[in-house]
C-alpha cells in the first residue's frame, strides 16, 4: 500500500506542478495584453517601437480575442476576467471605424483622391485613369519628383486638372502637390510645416465659395525621426473656425487613429472620412516584398462644414501606398 501512494504522490506532483505553470503563463500573456491595451487608451506610446506598433491595433484586437478564447477553453478565471477588459477596450477603440455614421452628408460636391508615389514610383497611368474615372475635383499628390511630374503630364494630368500648385524634388520623399479641375490659389501662413513639402490651396467653387486643401506628409517614425514625426502631426492646422474656410486635409500623415498625436488633432473638429463611412479599417500602406497592404495611415479629413458620401481605396502600381478617394459633401 505504502509504495502504491508514493507512486500516486510522484505522479500528482509534476501534474499539478503543470497545471501551475500553465495558470501563471495564462495570466501572464493576459497581463501582456492588458499593458498593450494600456498604451493605447492612455496614449503613452512613445518612442521607436511603440509609436510603429500602435498602428497594428486592429491586428492586437484580434489576437485579443484568440487569447480569450484560449483561457476560457483552460478556465483560468483570472485570465478571464484580463482580457475581458482588454477585448472590450479594444472593441471599443476599433468597432467605430468600421460602422459608417448615420448621419449623411450633405452639401455640394467636392471629390478629392490622395494619393503617395513613393518617390516617384507610383504609376502614372494608374492616378491619371483614377482622376478621369472618378472625377475628381482635386489631387493630393505625396512624393512627387520632377520625373513623375512628367509623366503624369504625358499620361494627360495637365489636361484633366489644369490647375496646380507643385513642390516637387528630384529624388525621395520631399515632394509635394495639388492638381485641380476648379481654380485655386496658393495660400501661405496658414501653418509651419514640419516634414515634407505640405502646400495649402484655395479651391475655387462654382458660385463663389471656396475650400482650403492642406497637403499632408510629416515624416515616417522610424528610430532617428520620432521627435520630428510628433511634431509634424501635432503642428497641422486644426479644423477650421466657422468664420473660416472649410479645410480639407489630405495626404499621408505616417499616423493611424489610433496614434494620439493624431486623435488629438481629430479632437479640433475633424473627422475621418473613411472611418465616417466605415471604411476606416481599409489598409492603406504596407511594405513592398509584403503582398498586402497592413495599415492605415492615408487619409481624408474634414471639418464640421463637410463630411463623406463615400470612401473608395485602390492599389497603385510601384508604390506601398493605396489611393485614398473621398466623395465629400461641402456646406456653402
Amino acid at each position: 500500500m505504502t509504495v502504491l501512494m508514493d507512486e500516486v504522490s510522484s505522479v500528482t506532483v509534476p501534474a499539478r506542478s503543470r497545471r501551475r505553470w500553465r495558470a501563471w503563463a495564462a495570466v501572464g500573456v493576459a497581463v501582456v495584453f492588458a499593458l498593450g491595451t494600456t498604451v493605447r487608451l492612455g496614449g503613452l506610446e512613445a518612442g521607436a517601437l511603440l509609436v510603429p506598433l500602435v498602428s497594428f491595433t486592429p491586428y492586437f484586437a484580434l489576437a485579443a480575442l484568440v487569447v480569450l478564447g484560449l483561457v476560457i477553453i483552460a478556465r483560468n478565471r483570472v485570465a478571464i476576467a484580463i482580457m475581458l477588459a482588454v477585448c472590450v477596450s479594444l472593441a471599443w477603440c476599433v468597432i467605430p471605424r468600421a460602422v459608417s455614421g448615420t448621419v449623411s452628408a450633405t452639401g455640394r460636391s467636392f471629390r478629392v483622391l490622395t494619393a503617395n508615389l513613393a518617390g516617384g514610383r507610383g504609376d502614372a497611368g494608374t492616378i491619371v485613369d483614377l482622376a478621369r474615372r472618378l472625377n475628381v475635383d482635386v489631387l493630393s499628390l505625396q512624393e512627387l519628383t520632377w520625373l513623375e511630374r512628367d509623366r503624369l503630364e504625358a499620361a494627360g494630368l495637365a489636361k484633366l486638372l489644369p490647375y496646380q500648385v507643385i513642390e516637387p524634388e528630384n529624388w525621395g520623399a520631399d515632394g509635394s502637390g495639388v492638381y485641380a479641375r476648379l481654380p485655386l490659389r496658393e495660400q501661405t501662413g496658414v501653418f509651419q510645416p514640419v516634414g515634407h513639402h505640405m502646400p495649402v490651396v484655395e479651391v475655387a467653387l462654382p458660385g463663389g465659395s471656396a475650400v482650403q486643401v492642406v497637403v499632408v506628409h510629416p515624416v515616417a517614425p522610424v528610430p532617428s525621426t520620432v521627435a520630428e514625426w510628433e511634431t509634424g502631426v501635432a503642428t497641422l492646422p486644426p479644423a477650421a473656425p466657422a468664420t473660416g474656410l472649410p479645410r480639407v486635409l489630405a495626404g499621408d500623415f505616417n499616423a493611424s487613429l489610433d496614434h494620439a498625436v493624431f486623435r488629438r488633432l481629430l479632437a479640433t473638429g475633424y473627422t475621418d472620412a473613411a472611418a465616417s463611412t466605415g471604411q476606416g479599417l481599409t489598409p492603406t500602406w504596407g511594405m513592398r516584398k509584403l503582398p498586402l497592404p497592413l495599415v492605415t495611415l492615408d487619409h481624408v479629413l474634414t471639418d464640421s462644414r463637410a463630411g463623406a458620401a463615400d470612401v473608395q481605396v485602390y492599389d497603385i502600381p510601384g508604390s506601398d501606398h493605396r489611393a485614398v478617394f473621398a466623395d465629400l459633401r461641402v456646406q456653402p
